[in-house]
């Protein structure tokens, strides 16, 4: 009965909990992994640099960039489409073909015949063709101040870098303040970004650690390596390079007006609302429900 009438308030407060056995090990967890972008970020990010290389202008840097990124649904790509295209006006962008994504890393795809790759820097580092010293250093001065950087490639030649900006969360320091009151000793974000934007966003929202430029199998081991924390961990995230993970620990937890389906349907706990508030309140609800369970249990021994 408590269970049940626990897992009746919070769908009521807007969280979505498939079942007991996730809704008390909630209540047992000690550490939280998240996923940055569109969890502890907004997930709307914006274009703020771009950055041609030696020899290209910005029109042929965004033309193709756009052209590519029209075919994901990632935010960053949206950001670059919705961005560049501004600025190139009525420009003509052209019809890609073979737009393929390169999981954890960017997406190509063929213009005009030439292999166009747009992906974060490390895409290219086992490349035949090195990337010029004037991009990479225009890339390494990006990531210092808090961007994640996107490097244009077609053929064999470099078109450039794009810089995007997401912003946090106005909740996400608040969230993770409640979360420490009502017991979560650790709480670390795991990102596909590089370390530098990684560690800017966890310094800014107050997490104890971030882990920056992980693949989705990565993020599985990190998850791995948690789960050995007094109760378990949680893993909250939004996008389906977040399934595997969540999957993995002991409870999952997605958000849920802006996750995947894949997020969903691998998660234990869905936030039906975007909006990381919920959280501490799903945590705050699955211990008072154990407590509830505990003081159940030894009423009834006393009892009988």
């Amino acid at each position: 009965s408590a269970v049940l009438s626990g897992v009746a308030r919070a769908a009521r407060g807007g969280v979505l909990v498939k079942g007991g056995a996730a809704l008390e090990t909630l209540g047992r967890v000690s550490a939280i992994a998240f996923d940055k972008t569109g969890t502890l970020t907004e997930g709307k990010p914006y274009l703020t640099d771009i950055k041609p290389a030696p020899g290209v202008d910005e029109t042929e840097l965004l033309t193709v960039a756009v052209a590519i990124e029209r075919s994901s649904d990632h935010p960053l790509a949206a950001a670059i489409v919705r961005d560049g295209a501004a600025k190139l006006g009525d420009a003509n962008v052209p019809v890609p073909e073979a737009v393929e994504s390169i999981t954890g890393k960017g997406i190509q795809g063929r213009i005009d015949g030439a292999l166009v790759q747009i992906g974060k820097p490390g895409l290219f580092d086992a490349s035949a063709a090195p990337m010029p010293s004037e991009l990479r250093l225009a890339v390494g001065n990006l990531e210092s101040s808090g961007r994640t950087v996107m490097v244009v490639r077609r053929g064999a030649r470099y078109l450039g870098a794009l810089g995007v900006m997401d912003t946090e969360r106005a909740s996400a320091k608040n969230a993770i303040g409640e979360l420490r009151r009502l017991g979560i000793r650790r709480m670390v974000m795991l990102s596909g970004d590089n370390q530098r934007v990684a560690d800017a966003v966890a310094a800014n929202i107050g997490l104890d650690q971030a882990m920056g430029s992980l693949m989705p199998d990565e993020k599985v081991v990190a998850i791995s390596a948690l789960r050995s924390e007094a109760g378990g961990v949680a893993m909250v995230g939004d996008g389906v390079n977040d399934a595997p993970a969540l999957a993995h620990a002991n409870v999952g937890v997605a958000m849920g007006a802006a996750g995947s389906d894949v997020a969903l349907e691998s998660a234990d706990v869905a936030l039906m609302a975007d909006d990381l508030k919920h959280l501490p309140f799903a945590v705050g609800l699955s211990r008072q429900t154990s407590r509830i369970i505990q003081q159940n249990l030894w009423v009834s021994l006393g009892v009988v």
